[in-house]
């Protein structure tokens, strides 16, 4: 079971988090302005989560090294293995510039993702890649800096969980730089990193 999630098979959960995120939940409210959708400036965002080595992380950890965040879950049928695997192959093609980039996944399922489960789930990928765990207030406290979505929707005896499915640059400033597109051609994604790195 665990092994068809690591390879990202699997489709309804992934389909649906897929149009609910930079599809359906990035739509323009007419009453916000361009700026409001934006995500914030680590520095004035305000969340202390822990990665799955038991380190705490705050966003004022970041600034001084160019960011990349993804928000995610590790019972996620297809979006987040493959966003991941995007990731790691980004990292490679990038090189030693790599190692400037600070790479996180921030779970949107801490009932589930302890940071036992995340170390265990991240190791398939890229070992740069840190994930980020902690109560349901700080991720919902950190996905509102980023301006991202999630919600927890019953699936028979189980649940599953529709979130934003972009992936956020950060420059080295703290400030947001872009955002790469679920399934965005490596052809785009890759310079869209190399700026943000500058």
């Amino acid at each position: 079971m665990r092994r068809a999630v690591i390879l990202g098979i699997g489709g309804v959960a992934g389909a649906a988090a897929f149009a609910l995120g930079l599809g359906g939940w990035r739509t323009r409210n007419r009453s916000q302005s361009g700026a409001d959708l934006l995500p914030l400036p680590f520095a004035d965002m305000s969340f202390s989560l822990t990665d799955q080595r038991g380190n705490m992380v705050r966003p004022e950890d970041w600034i001084g090294r160019p960011t990349m965040v993804f928000f995610g879950f590790t019972w996620c049928p297809d979006v987040c293995p493959t966003t991941l695997s995007d990731i790691s192959g980004w990292l490679e093609e990038l090189g030693t510039d790599a190692d400037r980039l600070n790479v996180a996944m921030i779970t949107v399922d801490p009932e589930r993702d302890t940071t036992e489960v995340l170390g265990d789930y991240l190791s398939h990928f890229d070992p740069r890649i840190i994930g980020l765990t902690g109560t349901l207030e700080e991720i919902e406290r950190a996905a509102s800096g980023f301006r991202a979505r999630f919600e927890k929707l019953a699936r028979d005896d189980d649940y599953t969980m529709n979130h934003t499915a972009g992936v956020f640059l950060f420059r080295s400033d703290g400030g947001f730089a872009s955002i790469i597109d679920y399934h965005e051609d490596r052809r785009f994604a890759v310079p869209k990193i190399r700026r943000a790195i500058g």
